[in-house]
């Protein structure tokens, strides 16, 4: 990264930091109501189905008319989920991945993360994730999601902490899933709506304990990263365990982002 473009880095870090310290005290209250919406999801769809499920704040296509996620045991038919990105014109172009490895840091207040990114594989994940990191879109927003049991992932990415939320549009398809739905521990991938691949945001997981994530009627989940150093901090976040004390809710503590630096 140039110098200029570490000036502007910062400054527009500065600038979201500012502005996302400002909302934290909802972004709490935000959490809480999340946390109860997570215990419901949970006794209607159960943790395989709804651990990797993410929204853009645009896709309510994908929604009952109550705003409850669809029940991803419902028949297809009766789904209907959003089937084409929203406000593309927004979504990065897969160009700016360049096709290469991107390096990086990932800073929680828990302690720093060593990432890479795969732009070759992934270009599309990557030049989202790497022009949000860029536009400090991350900074200040907080880990929503932990499960601890069969599927072993942090989920974060969601400016409101609430799961629901995103950049402002969506994007798909799915890019690089593996085949046998085996997610090793360390990868990073996106968070989508279930059986929606084009409902990927900014939303995205890190697996800290090898998992297997079954495919739905969509595929599987875009991998696009993997946690280079620092996956020990995650672990510790997962022994902390949750704040409702089930298998899949909010960190015990607030887990934020304080910065991504990629180059």
């Amino acid at each position: 990264m140039s110098n200029k473009r570490e000036r502007e880095y910062e400054r527009r870090r500065q600038e979201k930091w500012q502005a996302r310290q400002a909302e934290a005290a909802l972004r709490r209250r935000r959490r809480v109501v999340a946390g109860s919406v997570v215990g419901a999801l949970v006794l209607v769809i159960g943790i395989v189905a709804a651990v990797v499920a993410g929204s853009s704040d645009d896709t309510p296509a994908a929604y009952a008319t109550d705003g409850a996620p669809l029940d991803a045991t419902a028949p297809a038919a009766e789904q209907t989920p959003a089937a084409e990105p929203t406000n593309s014109e927004a979504v990065p172009d897969p160009a700016l991945a360049e096709g290469r490895e991107w390096t990086g840091e990932l800073t929680l207040n828990a302690g720093a993360l060593g990432i890479t990114l795969d732009g070759a594989a992934a270009p599309q994940a990557v030049a989202n994730f790497v022009t949000l990191a860029e536009n400090g879109f991350f900074d200040g927003t907080t880990c929503h999601r932990l499960t601890t049991e069969n599927i072993y992932v942090l989920q974060c990415g969601d400016p409101d902490a609430t799961g629901m939320g995103g950049p402002g549009y969506s994007w798909g398809p799915i890019e690089n899933a593996p085949a046998d739905d085996t997610y090793p521990a360390g990868t990073i991938a996106m968070a989508r709506q279930s059986n929606n691949g084009s409902s990927m945001g900014s939303q995205f997981f890190i697996v800290y304990e090898t998992s297997k994530i079954p495919s739905d009627q969509a595929g599987g989940y875009t991998v696009f990263g993997q946690v280079t150093s620092g996956l020990d901090v995650v672990k510790a976040i997962a022994d902390a365990g949750t704040a409702q004390g089930s298998s899949d809710g909010s960190p015990v503590s607030d887990v934020i982002i304080e910065g991504v630096k990629i180059q």
